[in-house]
C-alpha cells in the first residue's frame, strides 16, 4: 500500500445519507479478480443515465471536483453488503480520504486495509463542509499525523483514529506487510518446530 499522511485536495461533496456498497460499486461490476479497474464504475448508476450518457447533475461529473482525493458524505457511509470492492473502487477512482459522521463497520475496516483514511466528524461539521464544498471548490488539507482536517479558511477539525490503524496508514502497511516484519521470529519458530 502507498503510505498516507498529508492529503491536500478540493473536497467532493456527496450530499447523501446511507450510501451503500451497491451504490458505491454495483453488483454487475464485481466480475474482476484484480483490485484495480473498479474506479470507472464508482457510483455508476448515479454518474450515468440509463443510455450511458453522463448525468450532469451528479457531483462526480462536475468539473470543479475533477481530480479530488477527498470525498465528504453523510451518515452511515458504506452500509449494505460487506464487499471489499467498494473501497477498491473508491481508491481506484482516486479518493484517499472519506469523511463522514459514521461508517458501516466492515466498510470502515476495509478502508484501513486498502489504504483509505476514513475520518469521522460530527454531523454539524460535515454539514458545514458539504455546504462549503457545494458553494465553490473548497480546499482541505488532511494531516493524519496531526489528526486534523484544515479548511482553506483556516478552520481546523480534529478527528480520532486508532493508533494501530494510524501507524499502518502512515507506513503503507497491510496485514501482510506487518507479518513480514516478524519474518525472523517466524523462521526461528519454524526451525524450532522442525
Amino acid at each position: 500500500m502507498e503510505p498516507i499522511n498529508i492529503v491536500e485536495s478540493v473536497l467532493t461533496p456527496l450530499d447523501k445519507n446511507n450510501v451503500d456498497t451497491d451504490q458505491i460499486i454495483s453488483k454487475e461490476f464485481l466480475k474482476r479478480i484484480e483490485r484495480t479497474g473498479f474506479g470507472e464504475f464508482l457510483f455508476y448508476h448515479w454518474r450515468f443515465n440509463p443510455d450511458g450518457t453522463k448525468n450532469e447533475n451528479f457531483v462526480l461529473n462536475d468539473p470543479r471536483y475533477q481530480g479530488s482525493t477527498i470525498l465528504v458524505a453523510h451518515e452511515n457511509f458504506g452500509c449494505g453488503s460487506s464487499r471489499e470492492h467498494a473501497p477498491w473502487a473508491i481508491l481506484d477512482y482516486g479518493f484517499r480520504v472519506v469523511i463522514a459522521p459514521s461508517f458501516a463497520d466492515i466498510f470502515h475496516n476495509n478502508c484501513f486495509k486498502n489504504g483509505i483514511l476514513p475520518i469521522e466528524l460530527s454531523v454539524a461539521e460535515i454539514d458545514e463542509l458539504l455546504a462549503k464544498g457545494k458553494e465553490a471548490a473548497y480546499q482541505l488539507t488532511v494531516s493524519l499525523e496531526d489528526q486534523t482536517v484544515t479548511g482553506e479558511n483556516g478552520k481546523v477539525y480534529r478527528f480520532d483514529i486508532d493508533p494501530y490503524y494510524k501507524k499502518m496508514l502512515l507506513n503503507g502497511w497491510d496485514e501482510i506487510s506487518l507479518t513480514i516484519q516478524y519474518e525472523d521470529h517466524i523462521a526461528a519458530y519454524e526451525k524450532q518446530q522442525a
